[in-house]
């Protein structure tokens, strides 16, 4: 069973969609009893960094994910606003401090001549394969006015170019998260989930 968080954040009826079409277990939750339960947990996400962060204490998400994920290394999918909220500090919009995981911060696009948010599709450069096999050169879906910097470079499996290298994707031991949405990405996407939780059984 796969948990998607509900936290208040958006797009979780979309992530479900896109794993029923994969006939993957799946249910939309908050509970902490569900989550602890489950095999997979999915953290999907649109909005503002300090807004989600809020969302996920108020409903005692930010431990209990911690708990689930860092320590107990339960396979973990972050989404958009899911993979930033990963990160030790958000500036959306205002500095804020994220769930920690991953060293490093959140910031807006600096690019002029380029409209921001980066929106619509846009190919990527795979860093790591693991989870990209047989992506050729498929596009992606993005929508983001903000893009993480990690501090280790290493954690980067992909890359999009928007006035820049930026990350469109990282991975970490049990982690693994991407900034395009992969419910949305048609089959690009698609082919991302299935690998991902095809390695994962």
């Amino acid at each position: 069973m796969v948990a998607i968080i509900d936290y208040g954040m958006g797009n979780v009826a979309s992530v479900q969609k896109a794993l029923n079409f994969l006939k993957i277990e799946c249910v939309i939750t908050n509970d902490h009893r569900s989550i602890k339960n489950a095999e997979c947990i999915i953290l999907p996400g649109v909005g503002s960094f300090m807004r989600g962060m809020m969302n996920l204490k108020e409903r005692g998400l930010d431990t209990l994910l911690t708990e689930e994920v860092i320590v107990k290394k339960k396979k973990f999918l972050g989404i958009c606003l899911g993979m930033q909220l990963l990160i030790e500090n958000g500036t959306e919009p205002l500095d804020s401090k994220g769930l920690g995981w991953i060293k490093g911060t959140v910031k807006k696009f600096d690019v002029p001549g380029l409209r921001v948010p980066h929106m619509g599709w846009n190919d990527i450069t795979i860093v790591k394969d693991t989870f990209y096999k047989g992506i050729g050169d498929l596009d992606f879906y993005f929508i983001h006015s903000y893009h993480m910097v990690p501090q280790n470079k290493s954690v980067i499996a992909a890359t999009v170019n928007y006035g820049g290298e930026v990350v469109a994707s990282i991975q970490q031991e049990n982690i693994f998260a991407t900034q395009f949405h992969p419910e949305k990405s048609q089959v690009a996407g698609l082919t991302v989930l299935r690998s991902f939780f095809e390695q994962n059984a």
